[in-house]
């Protein structure tokens, strides 16, 4: 019955209930009596009956044990995330906008939760001065399956150290559950006895990966450790068998054929999933003709097929520093969906007339047949670009008006686009190379930014902000890329604490210009990072979205993720919907369908976006220390980038960031500054703070934690 409901019914439905037990006048009552006050159908009764049980279910509602309904703030209770520490104590992050502080929580009432779990708590000593001190009253969700660790052999049992330290506890393994494992092996494990107070909580081994040492058993733990498939069913190959490998001719009827027209890919080297491609020319009015073609992938993934359940089942291809796991096999990402130069694609083009303003004055959205004249890497134009004596201009002299238009076009959209406010973080990324034998780190560098990465940007943004406004206007179902304004309580406290290095944001209703202004007048000074970091923790994630809620960030009233559907499933599903438009198929029926699918589709690409970044981020973190472990003793530049009541964390020029304990501070006792992030000495009034640039010893490499422990060096 549920399962039936259109999602935004259900969610309006649930609304309705909560609405009514959080308004003033209602008094604690049973369901029947709600039922009644509510007006409800008797006919609906069971409907009604598993709506509450969801609600119950999720947290946002209480059976109390007189079988009457409340809310948990009702009760002095939230509902939130466990972030358990490496020292057995947590905090409960509670998700209601109107409670902002976590919720403390001692190891001793903990309750059995474990890291990441979604629980309830109950509030037992709140002071003013310190954050509340809660107690986790019940577990709503766990928050791991399984947990990847380190097997301890023991004469007549085991034990598995988590890999994630915030799973503080040794999990205690049976003899008859180890599955053989012996001291050293990676092993994932499935909890059958949740923790107690005094109890270590009790798994079985249900996979061992290999030994510690092993080759890429490190990457595997963590691939194993996010959940991230491997690799694809049978079914799935079966299904892509009959896929051709090259475009058929009857394939090319019925599209807009583009071959003859100078088209080239620009990606990094060594890209092998190539979504994207362009052409420009300048018209005889001074405008531009910019022509987006991207893949058709869904033209070889059909909806509803065992291909496109898998797509969305991932979400989005996750890019580890070793490997890529792909949303779609091989065959598609690499072969017949890629725009691999010189061959026939199949591909969805937005063609863009854009004046010397950056406006798109007409565009129009085909299905078209393209042939890539060239694959070009970002190195090779940047160097066409920026250097007149370029070794490549001999083999690329017929593209060299197509690149002076792009960085003329490019320059024009940027400009525009800073000129409404749209907002540039200055973060390096870290770039990994590894040894191709034996896969260990063997440089850190920052990733290369340069005029011909910031064209493929440009025009990627464009189009995408083209696309989502005509689909808006059409007012077809659809899924929008939003970022939506801070929270007016995180503004606050960001201005409070950029006002201290001069920096003002006034008033309630902020545009992303203000935010703007103080990147740009901290630019280059010893705050720099210390502000980019503060403005940008007060933004919240952005998200896909059913609803067109607009995108503070890049002060765009309309956005979408059009330009990469081989690795992004909601790219893949707004070009079905674009296809279906422009073959008049939207029907009635198809219009209901999309509005009880896409919020669901919406949320679980955010899900899955969410887990993709973290595993990745955890990869690169492992090779960061891992290429650190033969620098112990080396001294290094670095910067001060956080400041914490347990020391210092320092960044170094490649982006490696290693920790300072407080307890190797050794020139000073200090005291720890917390309103203003920074320790300050109590002798010499030496004062450490964020942007501080400081020489740091390595004086430890824990590839196990995947921790840096540096220490200072004084001059």
């Amino acid at each position: 019955m549920i399962e039936d409901l259109d999602l935004n019914i259900l969610e309006e439905k649930q609304q309705k209930i909560l609405n009514f037990i959080n308004s003033k006048e209602y008094k604690p009552m049973k369901i029947n009596d709600i039922m009644l006050f509510m007006e409800v159908p008797l006919l609906d009764k069971d409907l009604f009956m598993e709506i509450i049980n969801s609600l119950l279910s999720s947290g946002k509602l209480i059976l109390t044990q007189k079988g009457k309904l409340m809310t948990p703030k009702m009760l002095n209770m939230f509902y939130g995330t466990y972030v358990s520490t490496s020292k057995g104590f947590g905090f409960v992050i509670v998700e209601n906008d109107d409670f902002e502080n976590d919720i403390f929580i001692s190891e001793r009432d903990a309750n059995g939760a474990m890291h990441k779990d979604k629980v309830l708590c109950e509030i037992i000593n709140t002071n003013t001065n310190k954050r509340p001190e809660g107690k986790i009253v019940k577990v709503i969700e766990k928050g791991y399956n399984l947990i990847i660790g380190t097997f301890e052999e023991n004469k007549s049992f085991g034990f598995v150290v988590p890999d994630e330290k915030r799973l503080y506890n040794d999990i205690f393994i049976p003899k008859k559950y180890t599955m053989g494992a012996v001291t050293g092996h990676k092993v994932v494990v499935k909890i059958i006895k949740e923790p107690t107070t005094d109890k270590k909580p009790e798994g079985k081994v249900v996979e061992i990966l290999g030994h510690i040492n092993d080759p890429e058993i490190d990457i595997l733990s963590i691939i194993k450790q996010f959940e991230l498939p491997t690799d694809f069913e049978d079914n799935i190959y079966k299904y892509i068998e009959n896929i051709p490998t090259e475009v058929l001719e009857d394939e090319k009827i019925n599209r807009t054929d583009l071959r003859n027209i100078q088209i080239v890919t620009i990606d990094g080297e060594d890209a092998k999933d190539l979504d994207d491609a362009i052409s420009i020319e300048k018209l005889s009015n001074g405008n531009f003709k910019l022509g987006v073609h991207i893949a058709d992938v869904t033209h070889y993934v059909k909806q509803g097929s065992c291909l496109d359940k898998e797509a969305l089942n991932r979400g989005t291809s996750v890019y580890l520093v070793d490997r890529v796991i792909p949303m779609l096999p091989h065959k598609l990402s690499n072969g017949i969906c890629s725009l691999n130069a010189q061959v026939d694609r199949l591909s969805l083009s937005c063609i863009m007339e854009i004046n010397n303003n950056g406006e798109v004055i007409s565009h129009e959205i085909l299905e078209t047949i393209i042939n890539v004249d060239k694959r070009m890497s970002y190195t090779i134009v940047n160097d066409i670009l920026t250097n007149s004596e370029s070794e490549y201009l001999k083999d690329n002299k017929q593209f060299l008006d197509m690149f002076k238009n792009m960085e003329q076009l490019r320059n024009i959209l940027l400009n525009k686009r800073i000129k409404r406010g749209s907002i540039e973080f200055d973060f390096p990324e870290a770039k990994v190379i590894l040894d191709e034998k034996t896969r260990k780190p063997t440089e850190i560098k920052i990733y290369e930014r340069n005029i011909a990465t910031s064209i493929i940007e440009e025009f990627m943004l464009i189009a995408n902000e083209t696309v989502a406004e005509q689909y808006f206007w059409l007012e077809t179902p659809f899924v929008y890329r939003v970022h939506e304004e801070p929270d007016i309580e995180k503004i606050e406290k960001m201005s409070e604490f950029i006002s201290k290095f001069g920096y003002n944001i006034k008033g309630s209703n902020i545009h992303s210009k203000a935010f703007q202004k103080i990147l740009t007048k901290s630019k280059n000074t010893p705050e720099d990072m210390l502000i980019n970091r503060v403005v940008l923790r007060s933004f919240k994630q952005a998200r896909y979205s059913f609803k067109n809620e607009g995108h503070f960030g890049l002060a765009a009233k309309y956005y979408c993720h059009f330009t990469s559907p081989i690795r992004r499933y909601p790219d893949l599903q707004i070009h079905r919907i674009i296809k279906e438009q422009l073959n008049n198929n939207l029907t009635e029926g198809r219009i209901k369908t999309l509005n009880k699918k896409l919020p669901d589709i919406a949320k679980k690409c955010s899900v899955r976006e969410r887990v993709a970044e973290d595993a990745e981020r955890e990869t690169i973190q492992l090779k960061k220390v891992e290429y650190m472990q033969d620098k112990i003793g080396e001294v290094f530049d670095g910067i001060i980038s956080g400041v914490t009541s347990w020391g210092l964390y320092v960044e170094l020029p490649n982006t490696i960031e290693g920790m300072i304990s407080i307890k190797c501070i050794e020139d000073d006792y200090y005291f720890y500054d917390e309103n203003n992030l920074q320790y300050i000495g109590e002798n010499t009034g030496n004062i450490y703070s964020l942007g501080n640039k400081v020489k740091v010893k390595l004086i430890n490499a824990n590839l196990q934690d995947k921790n840096l422990d540096f220490k200072l060096v004084y001059e």
